[in-house]
């Protein structure tokens, strides 16, 4: 029988090397790329939202949309990941401007 060392063995981390920082012609940097949500991946962190029934219905009415419309198999927690992935570039992007601050300013 297996120990509970070999069952809770940790995964192993492997550090990315930065980036070469590029410059355009006039030498100054780009602007920075929107990062991409992590898809359908492994995942170490994990948060808990509670949603309302008429929330959970339309991110389920979403997903089926995706899949009967444009062929996209998506699950809740991908679909999640890609709206809060599009929330915050734009709160990037936009800063006070932002969909996300006029939403969360109007109460």
């Amino acid at each position: 029988m297996p120990t509970a060392d070999d069952l809770f063995r940790p995964t192993a981390v492997h550090a990315v090397p930065d980036a070469p920082e590029v410059t355009d012609d006039a030498g100054q940097a780009p602007e920075p790329a929107v990062p991409k949500p992590s898809g359908r991946i492994r995942h170490d962190e994990k948060m808990t939202v509670y949603v309302t029934s008429d929330e959970l219905l339309h991110i389920e009415q979403a997903r089926l949309t995706l899949r009967s419309a444009h062929g996209l198999a998506v699950d809740r927690g991908r679909l999640v990941r890609e709206a809060v992935a599009l929330v915050l570039a734009d709160f990037d992007a936009q800063g006070d401007d932002s969909g996300l601050v006029r939403r969360l300013t109007e109460g």
